[in-house]
């Protein structure tokens, strides 16, 4: 079935001018990250050690009243992210995106690894972990410089060398609204008719994330699953591809050659 499904995908594939990928923690697992419920994904352990939930402890308000709470599980997701490097899945959608009139990217993930396999036309919807600034003057930072060390905590919350105020990273925390760039990106999304759409390691869990699937659905195009596990949405997708990402897209892409020969 899996092989039948890839051959298929593969066909759409080769004939659609303009694709969507949307994507969630999954497409990142093959790189090493785990996968948080937290901010841009999955976080498995229900309450934190503090007695607070992850959802709490990542959320905008705790970050105002207890900025040393939000920064600590922020650093967790931090040094687990550092040093990733984009895998199969990422780099082959972004190869596509210069094979293809349009080809974007639609992701929930902080680990900028879109970005970093060369994806330019991308909406990240809920920022980028590596992206920092200053809470009361805007100075802007970099993970890179303000962390070179993942491997010890630092003192945190880390404070602003100008003004002293808090730093934080450009995402969207629990409680907080869509940035006015994301909300422009999703207008952007939702103007396209795109020819197929495929939603990769995400449960969708979001309505904005799970809106281009259902607007694929009203206007007849076909909807692709890549997840190794049934998901909420899984009997809504008229083909599932149940292998992670890189492999998936792996085969995908050799399918692709195949049939253009």
């Amino acid at each position: 079935m899996t092989d039948l499904a890839i051959q298929n995908v593969a066909r759409l594939f080769n004939a659609a001018d303009r694709l969507l990928f949307v994507t969630g923690a999954g497409v990142s697992a093959d790189s090493g990250l785990p996968t948080y419920r937290g901010v841009g994904g999955l976080y498995n352990r229900g309450d934190t050690e503090d007695g607070v939930t992850i959802e709490q402890a990542l959320s905008g308000p705790v970050l105002y009243r207890r900025p040393e709470l939000t920064w600590k599980y922020l650093w967790q997701i931090g040094a687990a992210c550092s040093g990733a490097q984009p895998n199969a899945a990422h780099r082959i959608i972004a190869e596509l995106e210069s094979q293809k009139d349009e080809v974007w990217v639609l992701t929930q993930n902080v680990d900028g690894l879109h970005r970093a396999a060369g994806s330019k036309n991308l909406v990240e919807v809920h920022g980028d972990m590596f992206d920092l600034y200053c809470t009361d003057c805007g100075q802007e930072y970099t993970a890179a410089v303000l962390f070179s060390d993942y491997s010890v905590m630092p003192d945190l919350p880390p404070l602003c060398e100008k003004c002293r105020g808090v730093i934080r990273p450009a995402v969207v925390l629990f409680e907080e609204m869509l940035p006015r760039e994301a909300v422009e990106g999703l207008a952007h999304l939702a103007s396209v008719d795109f020819d197929v759409v495929v939603a990769v390691g995400t449960t969708a869990a979001f309505p904005y994330i799970r809106e281009p699937l259902v607007r694929a659905l009203q206007r007849a195009r076909p909807i692709v699953e890549i997840n190794p596990t049934r998901t909420a949405i899984s009997a809504d997708f008229d083909y599932r591809i149940e292998l992670g990402a890189g492999e998936a897209m792996e085969k995908i892409r050799h399918s692709m050659t195949r049939a253009a020969v």
